[in-house]
């Protein structure tokens, strides 16, 4: 395979600038171009026909999203959002997201360093450059055009210590989405990472809170885990999972990146497996990497019960992967039925 081929559509010199610096500095990447607006995106995308673009929300003439509903439309392509940290712009690019872009990423900034912006911007370059053509059209369907689907049955969920752990990254936002929309009130408490910048995550969250019966929200430190809530690691915090009696609660921290991510699953598994053993159900799902694989791992040899999406429907099949030729994964199923298999193995 040769080099992965970039478009980058923004209107800040400045930004153009420090991604092509940034990036031009990885042996697997080559800028084709870097462009200020979609008017000249689209003619660079129809002429050089780049394997990612990156594409900012906010721009003069015609903005990001607008854009990106007429390029999936006719012209599907591999993008990826490069939004600003702000909150209004996170909502935007959780939009982007639903009408086909791969992933997000933030601009660098005061609060995001230029080192860590590139490491992990590289990484989703080269994860969404694996997403198969045949795939796009697929990411391109707007989940705002999908029926909402009727939860699975809980009849016959037992609360009592359960712990639900579920990590994901490239494709997960749309695949959270879908898992979490059908699974009923009264499920036992779930903890999530998706691979995502601070900010993203909490606008994440509020969407998913928006149309599933559970509790979504973006998890506070020392947040108690109950039933019907789910909480999403915060973009750039670790988060793991601690006990004090019979109380599960959830612990954010700083530290190193792993596998280039933070939040990162691996942590996160480890963690659950450590203080909830036999009593918690692991899922991997779309991502690219092997983070999460080795904690799966753990969480199945303490006794845990561990699902992991299968390759056709997952939009990388990487992490999955790795977890389930490290001997992690005890059941492979499709995205539409990881809800059921989640109450299946809570129903224990």
């Amino acid at each position: 395979m040769g080099k992965i081929r970039v478009l980058i559509c923004d209107d800040s010199a400045m930004v153009r600038k420090i991604l092509t610096t940034e990036l031009s500095k990885d042996k697997d990447i080559e800028i084709i171009g870097a462009v200020p607006d979609p008017y000249a995106a689209r003619d660079m995308i129809v002429k050089e026909k780049p394997d990612v673009l990156l594409l900012d929300v906010e721009m003069p003439r015609m903005d990001g999203v607008t854009f990106l509903q007429k390029l999936m439309k006719y012209y599907p392509v591999r993008v990826i959002i490069v939004s600003s940290l702000a909150e209004a712009g996170s909502e935007v690019a959780i939009k982007a997201i639903e009408y086909g872009a791969i992933d997000v990423m933030c601009k660098p900034g005061s609060m995001y360093s230029v080192g860590d912006m590139s490491e992990q911007l590289i990484d989703k370059i080269k994860a969404a450059a694996c997403v198969p053509e045949s795939k796009l059209k697929m990411l391109a369907e707007s989940s705002a055009l999908k029926s909402r689907q009727n939860p699975v049955s809980s009849s016959m969920i037992k609360t009592t210590n359960k712990v639900i752990a579920i990590g994901a990254s490239t494709g997960g936002t749309e695949a959270l989405k879908e898992v979490l929309e059908r699974l009923p009130a009264n499920i036992p408490p779930i903890v999530i990472v998706q691979h995502m910048p601070q900010y993203f995550t909490k606008a994440f969250a509020q969407r998913l809170d928006s149309i599933c019966q559970v509790k979504v929200k973006e998890a506070d430190d020392m947040e108690i885990l109950a039933p019907g809530k789910a909480l999403i690691a915060p973009g750039n915090r670790h988060m793991q999972v601690e006990r004090s009696g019979a109380v599960y609660y959830a612990r954010l921290y700083d530290g190193p990146l792993v596998f280039h991510q933070r939040p990162s699953v691996e942590n996160l598994f480890f963690s659950v497996a450590k203080y909830a053993g036999k009593n918690a159900v692991g899922v991997i799902m779309t991502g690219m990497g092997k983070d999460g694989a080795a904690g799966l791992l753990e969480m199945r040899k303490g006794g845990a019960y561990t699902i992991a999406q299968d390759e056709e429907s997952c939009v990388v099949f990487g992490m999955p992967k790795e977890a389930i030729e490290l001997g992690g994964v005890m059941k492979i199923v499709s995205l539409k039925n990881i809800p059921d298999a989640i109450i299946e193995a809570v129903s224990k």
